[in-house]
């Protein structure tokens, strides 16, 4: 028997505000000690009440247009009750009932269409390092403002799975929500996932892998996990509704507790916050700041760049926006030193944080193009215009400086050629050609190379020969 697997994942989305959700604390905590961005409302102290940040809810009406959502005139806040040491309220400020973000989709490279049922705003709970016998506390992520994107279960496969992740990572960058800095949890994947045989009307018993942050863990963990519940299934046991984790180091997913049906987490409305009311207006005003996503990008260059390359490419949001800026003519070549040169060093993501100007870039591509830089050389130009000692310099003076355009006037490249053919060194090399040695072309052509110091171009050099040696 086959069986079809489906699978839900739940996204939370850090948003790059500069306070949190519901304080003036700072929101980035990277590096910081512990609880040293909190204030009396993350402690919940007597008396202290929450104020909505702005900004986040700015940011989520843009991550909504980011996945083609509907955006909410009316949502509201509410209470998640449990208690737990890294929630001093023994609530999650959430929204439940009324999300700030409705139904929209997400759009693969491969075309496959991935709904979204709703996202919300909530904050973030703290954080608990646990040792042999005691645990510590740290409330630096307290009311960090995340957005959560909940998916229809539209996925069906890890590789699916791995895109949409990847995708909502690109939308989120893209349109400015977050840092996207899955290494600090920017961005947390929760995978649910149940197998049933092909042509059940009923989906099976479903296990959810908590606190993925990575598009491979992604990928490897329902790829396991799949393999895991297709055992069971065949074995003609029953897979058991249980929340799992996920162990990159022994690549499988491990038991965490089971969980029932339904948790009665006593939802009530959020007394301190009145409903959240957004204009008509005031949406299409925030709306009309998304800049050009990934789709956009597909669209402007699936001519002039091939979808392998643009599909690396688009992990780069910095990138992306500069080749916008790059006449058309000139968007394959610049596009193939970004992706097989520029990426292929060890200081990349060093690189990207300083691109070369649009003219340099197009510049370069003009003195490849007229055969005044060869492929190597333009290579090595390329990655001079990321270098800080040649800052404020050109393309065409650091060129120069460098020693490496090349002699394409014919007249000084014959006069070059005569003198290598009246060597002795060469006369042999002239006969063997002459006899049908074609090959022998290569070392008169490096013979000229060596007499012009380089800089001869070497397709010029070629024709000139055959020419001469009739």
């Amino acid at each position: 028997m086959k069986f079809l697997p489906t699978i839900g994942i739940e996204c939370h989305v850090q948003l790059a505000t500069k306070t949190k959700l519901f304080s003036e604390v700072d929101n980035d905590a990277r590096g910081k000690e512990p609880n040293a961005c909190v204030s009396p409302v993350c402690f919940a102290l007597p008396g202290m009440l929450p104020r909505l940040n702005g900004e986040a809810v700015r940011l989520a009406i843009l991550a909504g247009r980011a996945m083609n959502c509907e955006i909410n005139p009316v949502s509201r806040f509410d209470r998640k009750h449990y208690f737990y040491p890294d929630s001093p309220k023994g609530y999650q400020i959430t929204q439940f009932y009324q999300p700030i973000i409705g139904e929209g989709y997400v759009l693969l490279s491969n075309g496959t269409r991935i709904r979204v049922e709703h996202a919300h705003l909530e904050g973030d709970a703290g954080k608990l390092t646990h040792f042999n016998d005691y645990s510590l506390v740290d409330l630096n992520r307290v009311d960090t403002p995340l957005l959560e994107i909940v998916s229809q279960p539209d996925i069906h496969s890890a590789r699916d799975a791995h895109d949409y992740a990847k995708e909502l990572w690109r939308l989120m960058t893209f349109a400015g929500v977050s840092l996207g800095d899955l290494y600090n949890g920017n961005m947390r994947f929760d995978v649910n996932i149940s197998l049933a045989p092909e042509g059940s009307s009923e989906l099976g018993t479903r296990a959810e892998i908590k606190n993925l942050n990575s598009f491979r863990s992604v990928f490897r963990a329902v790829e396991y996990e799949i393999k895991r519940q297709t055992k069971i299934l065949e074995a003609g046991e029953k897979v058991v509704q249980e929340t799992r984790g996920w162990s990159d180091a022994e690549g499988k997913t491990l038991a965490q507790r089971s969980k029932e049906e339904a948790k009665d987490y006593r939802y009530m409305p959020e007394p301190d916050l009145p409903p959240l009311r957004l204009s008509a207006e005031f949406i299409a005003e925030e709306s009309a700041k998304l800049p050009l996503m990934p789709a956009d990008y597909r669209e402007k260059f699936k001519d002039v760049i091939s979808n392998d390359i643009l599909e690396v490419l688009l992990d780069y949001k910095e990138l992306m926006e500069k080749l916008d800026e790059i006449d058309n003519k000139y968007i394959k070549p610049i596009s193939n030193l970004f992706s097989s040169v520029l990426l292929a060093e060890e200081k990349s993501a060093e690189y990207l944080s300083s691109l070369p100007s649009a003219k340099d870039l197009m510049k370069l591509a003009e003195m490849n193009a007229s055969k005044e830089l060869s492929s190597t050389a333009t290579k090595e130009v390329f990655l001079r215009l990321f270098d800080p000692q040649m800052k404020g310099r050109g393309t065409e003076q650091i060129a120069k400086e460098l020693g490496l355009i090349q002699e394409n006037d014919l007249g000084a490249l014959e006069a070059i050629v005569d003198v290598v053919l009246k060597k002795p060194e060469t006369q042999k090399a002239q006969a063997d050609f002459k006899a049908g040695e074609e090959k022998v072309i290569g070392f008169l052509v490096g013979q000229v190379m060596k007499e012009s110091k380089g800089k001869a171009n070497p397709s010029a050099v070629q024709e000139i020969l055959r020419k001469k040696l009739v």
